[in-house]
């Protein structure tokens, strides 16, 4: 198997090649820019979503074949309780963000992430419309490549837990949810889309948590596996309220309970609010 440098320049090179294609299909320049929207548990799917999963998943068969990966992307995983047994599994997310791409809000993102053994080692997340990609490696940080080049990301430090701002759903919301934002002892906001493009948000110091809590139904190995990666290298922490790590391919793609994502600063004290918070709405 190649090392993980080696897997990292690929990744990197598919992430910018995805992020191409989204914003052809975004601005309208693809060859046929119809999208062709569709749904799917409720859940937008476009020919983007599509044609991007496809350009992924064969570009890293063709490069690293089938014997030492196995392979998850959101467009072509069937099985709900199917537990891949490959100790190294690629998960893929090739449109983050569907609504904010249909609506042209410029929130969405690519996610690559490698898995090994049920937890990140690799990631990419490419945010197209700000031609950013973020890219990390375990143990070895977080970066931020743009035209420029790349340059080390580092979480945000030293603010007072009152002055840490949130980064929210526009469109995944409901009253649970709801109750702990506004109980929460810090009350800035702000609406971003797409779980990649919250994490960029932090990573570049333009906020500090994101708060996802599953209700009917939850987020995706694909939706958290990059940005997660992405995150902890820059300094930053992503765990259960509970305190536990997130763990990947476990035969349920559904990332149940309440998640906290944060620079780290104040994340037990964050949790164990957010636990007794839940715990004053369900006993009102």
């Amino acid at each position: 198997m190649k090392d993980l440098q080696e897997i990292l320049e690929i990744a990197r090179d598919m992430g910018w090649g995805a992020a191409n294609i989204l914003r052809s299909y975004y601005n309208g320049t693809a060859k046929d820019p119809n999208l062709d929207i569709q749904y799917k548990q409720n859940e937008p799917v476009t020919v983007a979503d599509v044609v991007v999963s496809k350009y992924i998943l064969d570009r890293l068969q063709a490069t690293l074949g089938n014997e030492d990966f196995a392979y998850i992307s959101e467009e072509t995983y069937k099985s709900p309780l199917s537990q891949d047994s490959s100790q190294w599994v690629w998960i893929i997310d090739p449109l983050d963000g569907t609504r904010d791409f249909i609506k042209k809000t410029g929130n969405y993102a690519v996610h690559i992430a490698l898995v090994h053994e049920n937890r990140p080692v690799l990631a990419v997340v490419a945010v197209p419309e700000a031609e950013k990609l973020y890219y990390a490696t375990k143990g070895g940080g977080t970066f931020l490549e743009t035209s420029d080049g790349s340059i080390p990301l580092q979480v945000s430090a030293g603010k007072r837990i009152e002055d840490l701002t949130l980064v929210v759903s526009s469109s995944h919301r409901y009253e649970q949810l709801d109750y702990l934002l506004q109980n929460l002892p810090c009350q800035n906001q702000k609406a971003i889309g797409s779980v990649g493009c919250k994490i960029a948000a932090i990573v570049e110091q333009q906020a500090d948590i994101y708060i996802s809590l599953s209700g009917k139904s939850a987020p995706k190995d694909w939706d958290l596996a990059a940005p997660e990666l992405i995150l902890t290298e820059a300094g930053g922490k992503f765990t259960h309220f509970d305190g536990t790590p997130l763990r990947y391919n476990t035969g349920d793609i559904n990332q149940w309970g309440g998640l906290l994502a944060s620079n780290g600063q104040y994340q037990e004290v964050l949790c164990k609010q957010a636990e007794k918070i839940l715990t004053q709405f369900t006993s009102r």
